[in-house]
């Protein structure tokens, strides 16, 4: 029988691959792993401090696998195809976070921040599952893109009316609650960068006046995107949030770079970002003096005034050496009312150490990962730049909040993505992480066949992500091609050769365009046709048929 079958299918046809597994309970085993760590620390932190169980472990466990539970339903069932180690990774940073708050509240008994911090991420997965159920595409979000700009800047302007906090004026304050907008405006500009982008990236790549190595773009396509970011760096400058203004410019310079595939652009935003900071680190008092501080983080001792914070940062830091002092026997607290914000990574590597740190950081490295799979994985432009950009977030916060803190840049006000305390922060990041499961999932699924042409189900071209075919503008492969395919991709297999950002790598960025080459019946590519000359088909062999995900074709084409 089996003879049969492969006698029946062509010489040049693929076999039919594997279905790719939903790995649902892969994550669930996880997710048990994640909140069984969680629960270790805490019950670590009072046999620590009291040598007994704390009171409230059995309750912090419930809660916290309840929100687990409730997360991972959501994704089961609407998001099935999701890459499993997003959710897992996420709460994992999330109780680890709680464990280090709760582990803090014990050196300050007026401030327990601990069960707050536990609401908020509460509202955090609440807001995840709705985003997971009610968004079906993510493609939806590129119709809003100007509107996301215009909510991101009433969002940013709007702190400027209450009272500064610590020298920032970045928080609402009302009912005995506060919220920072800009943790909210970070994914609404993002989206807006990503959306036009997407629609603009031939223009911006392919127009322009050469300038050295550079192809600079036309005003006027350029222009618009200049503005919002221009507009939004000036109030967050007149703000003094200089974290965010710096987070801005990253994800900015990031997707033009992304989307264009210059690396020019990298270096342009390298230089402007210096001559900015540079500007703003002279001119503006507060931010004047946070260089100060890091240039001499023991100038206080000098002067007889005792250790600064970012002293007792770094002092904390050596304390911890290799394998760190334990759970609940450090001296953080030393550090002062921005322990459980700014510094909360300084009690993470007092405690935990070096081994500790490293661990850390290959958790934000995962979920990094992750997204930016996932962007490799998909066909359309807007999915593949926001998923970029989406991802680059945590990755740029956590290169500045650790640099602040080990003292290799200025201090910069940010917290932590789900580790330090703060309600917008939690809440944020995991809509960010509802996003990126969203734009996994649609990358991963299934599409359904397109007749003749794709050959027979999966053999007809799995699409992005499979580690035997190319994806969506990469190579073309026998019997059919990946755009009328399976279109699949697995988040456990091997990176894709192609990306979804027009023809050729626009994700990866530095490799060129190149067009699509169809082999022959020996498996052999053909010879590209000079240019202006027709391609023809074979006899007998039918055109291609478009994905039914893939960007329309640019005009004049």
């Amino acid at each position: 029988m089996a003879r049969a079958t492969a006698a029946a299918r062509p010489a040049d046809t693929p076999p039919p691959l594997p279905p790719l597994p939903r790995r649902r309970g892969v994550e669930l085993a996880l997710l048990v792993g994640a909140v069984f760590i969680s629960v270790c620390g805490y019950v670590v932190v009072g046999l620590a401090r009291w040598h007994a169980l704390p009171g409230g472990a059995v309750r912090y466990g419930a809660g916290l696998g309840g929100l687990a539970l409730l997360a991972h339903l959501a994704v089961r069932f609407r998001a099935p195809y999701a890459d499993p180690l997003l959710l897992p990774t996420a709460v994992l940073l999330n109780g680890l976070g709680l464990v280090l708050i709760f582990r803090l509240d014990q050196d300050t008994p007026a401030d327990h921040a601990a069960p707050t911090q536990l609401m908020w991420s509460t509202v955090g997965v609440a807001l995840f599952t709705a985003v997971v159920v009610l968004l079906r595409d993510h493609r939806m979000l590129q119709r809003y893109a100007y509107v996301c700009a215009a909510l991101a800047l009433v969002l940013m302007a709007a702190p400027i009316l209450f009272p500064a906090v610590n020298g920032a004026k970045i928080w609402i304050r009302f009912a005995g609650f506060s919220l920072q907008p800009g943790e909210f405006a970070k994914v609404l500009i993002t989206v807006f960068f990503a959306g036009y982008l997407a629609a603009n990236r031939a223009a911006l790549a392919h127009t322009g006046r050469r300038m050295w190595r550079l192809r600079l773009p036309t005003g006027r396509v350029l222009g618009p995107i200049v503005a919002i970011w221009l507009i939004s760096v000036a109030v967050l400058v007149l703000e003094r949030d200089l974290g965010t203004s710096l987070l801005f410019f990253g994800i900015f310079v990031v997707l033009l770079y992304v989307a264009t595939g210059r690396t020019g652009w990298l270096a342009i935003g390298l230089v402007l970002a210096g001559i900015g900071a540079a500007a703003v680190g002279t001119l503006e008092p507060h931010v004047h003096s946070r260089v100060e501080d890091w240039q001499h983080p023991f100038a206080g001792i000098a002067a007889g005034k005792g250790p600064g914070q970012l002293a007792q940062s770094l002092f904390a830091f050596a304390a911890g050496g290799m394998f760190g002092t334990g759970l609940g026997q450090g001296h953080s607290y030393l550090i002062g009312f921005a322990m459980k914000s700014d510094f909360i990574l300084a009690t993470y590597g007092e405690e935990l150490g070096l081994a500790g740190l490293t661990a850390l950081f290959l958790l934000y490295a995962l979920l990094v990962a992750c997204g930016y799979r996932a962007a490799v994985a998909l066909r359309d432009p807007f999915g593949s730049l926001l998923a970029v950009g989406l991802a680059a977030l945590p990755a740029l916060q956590v290169f500045v909040i650790a640099g602040g803190v080990m003292g290799l840049i200025p201090l910069t006000g940010m917290a932590m993505p789900f580790l330090a305390q703060g309600g917008s922060s939690v809440v944020t990041n995991w809509i960010i992480v509802a996003l990126l499961l969203r734009i996994s999932n649609r990358a991963r699924m299934p599409r359904p066949e397109s007749g003749s042409t794709a050959g027979s189900g999966t053999a007809g071209g799995a699409g992005p992500g499979h580690p035997a075919y190319g994806t969506g503008g990469g190579q073309a492969h026998a019997a059919g091609g990946g755009a009328a395919g399976d279109g699949r991709s697995s988040a456990a297999d091997l990176p894709a050769r192609g990306t979804g950002l027009g023809a050729g790598s626009w994700v990866v960025g530095f490799m060129k365009p190149a067009p699509p080459q169809a082999p022959d019946t020996q498996g052999r590519p053909r010879a590209q046709s000079p240019p202006g000359r027709a391609q023809t088909h074979p006899p007998g062999t039918p055109p291609q048929a478009p994905a039914d995900d893939a960007p329309a074709p640019e005009a004049g084409r």
